[in-house]
């Protein structure tokens, strides 16, 4: 962490733990939130995606956990997803993307996370509908793809797509959306291991700092949903993001 200086540390690690939070209490693990931080606070790109697939796995498998505790889990939800996801993202993780287009891409991934979280599209409907096999399939291996290959779980996608379908109640989308990432980030960081990538020493500095937000996001989020005015900072942190990385 030579490129931070103690001072800007400290404000990242608690931007990162407010991240985790927010990400945890929607059930998610937060690798967007994290690479958006991590493009402001100019890290190498070469650390982005293996950290944030790192902190993913801990915040995710917590968010799951609380969320399956208060009986939010559907499985036939989760598992035709997960079928096509888990390869897909292998082979993600295993793809190197070039660094402009790398930013790029998670530019507009970002965007994704931005509406998400000023609730443009993605609300709960009234009527729950059992869920398409083969569209599950699809929809998938396309998020298992990009989620490996840019460092995310996916789940940022996902919980709008099944609540757009109406497959599953706000709750129910934070479960299944949580165990996919979690999944999805283990096969991801596999397939970046195997094509040769090494996990940065500073990325396992972050990981109790992003335990403790997202374990307490995960507590609040699997009871009730209300922070909005924090979401409402937080996508005008990923709108930062988002602008630095189409400018450079």
């Amino acid at each position: 962490m030579e490129f931070l200086q103690t001072n800007i540390l400290v404000l990242f690690l608690i931007v990162l733990a407010i991240v985790a939070f927010l990400y945890a209490s929607v059930g998610h693990g937060g690798a967007s939130g994290y690479l958006a931080l991590m493009a402001l606070f100019a890290f190498p790109t070469i650390v982005m995606k293996p950290t944030a697939l790192l902190l993913n796995i801990f915040v995710s498998g917590i968010s799951f956990w609380f969320f399956r505790k208060n009986d939010h889990f559907k499985w036939k939800l989760f598992y035709p997803f997960a079928i096509s996801s888990i390869p897909m993202a292998f082979v993600g993780g295993y793809i190197s993307v070039n660094a402009t287009l790398y930013k790029q891409i998670l530019g507009v991934f970002l965007i994704v996370a931005i509406l998400r979280m000023l609730n443009v599209f993605g609300k709960e409907l009234t009527i729950i509908k059992e869920n398409n096999l083969v569209l599950s399939l699809l929809i998938g291996a396309f998020i298992g793809l990009f989620s490996g290959m840019i460092g995310i779980g996916g789940g940022i996608i996902l919980s709008p797509v099944i609540l757009l379908l109406g497959w599953g109640t706000m709750k129910q989308a934070a479960a299944v959306s949580a165990l996919f990432i979690f999944v999805n980030s283990i096969a991801g960081i596999i397939g970046f291991h195997f094509k040769g990538g090494v996990i940065p020493s500073e990325a396992w500095y972050f990981i109790p700092v992003a335990i403790i937000g997202g374990s307490l996001g995960a507590l609040y989020g699997s009871q009730k949903f209300n922070v909005t005015v924090l979401k409402y900072v937080l996508a005008g942190v990923l709108t930062i993001a988002s602008v630095k990385l189409f400018l450079i």
